[in-house]
């Protein structure tokens, strides 16, 4: 697994979201958007080689085990963390509103960028025109109820 040597006072934690997928950082608050992307494309290459989940996945059966319909939708992985893009919540109280596309520089840092500690950012990869398309799933209450049937 993909882990940095030390984490400092200084560091701060992020969760960065795409689909049905959390990925929790600790990264430094000076660090670039270059850097951080890499980082994050690490991780999701290590934890989503197939790519990664747009909805919540079923709890699997041992029918499933081979079904790849089973698993459920994903986004393919970029090559290049150039790929991807970045959003903040529109509100932050309700992140469902939707989400404010950040335009980052390869010198801007989170920082600069207004993303503070347990900020919640969604992520997504830039198509071959340059669209991106913030989609984030969020679990709700009908969610849980469905699992429990």
């Amino acid at each position: 697994m993909v882990q940095r040597d030390n984490v400092t006072d200084v560091d701060i934690t992020i969760l960065f979201k795409h689909g049905a997928c959390t990925v929790f950082l600790f990264v430094d608050p000076m660090s670039t958007f270059a850097d951080v992307s890499s980082e994050l494309l690490e991780v999701l290459q290590e934890r989503y080689p197939e790519g990664i989940p747009i909805a919540p996945r079923p709890a699997p059966t041992s029918a499933d085990d081979n079904d790849e319909e089973a698993k459920g939708p994903v986004t393919a992985l970029p090559d290049d963390a150039s790929q991807i893009a970045y959003a903040l919540p529109k509100s932050a109280s309700d992140p469902t509103q939707g989400w404010k596309p950040l335009k980052v520089g390869s010198s801007d840092t989170l920082v600069s960028k207004g993303v503070k500690n347990g900020a919640m950012v969604a992520f997504a990869f830039k198509d071959d025109d340059g669209e991106v398309d913030f989609e984030v799933h969020f679990p709700t209450y009908d969610d849980e109820i469905e699992e429990e049937m």
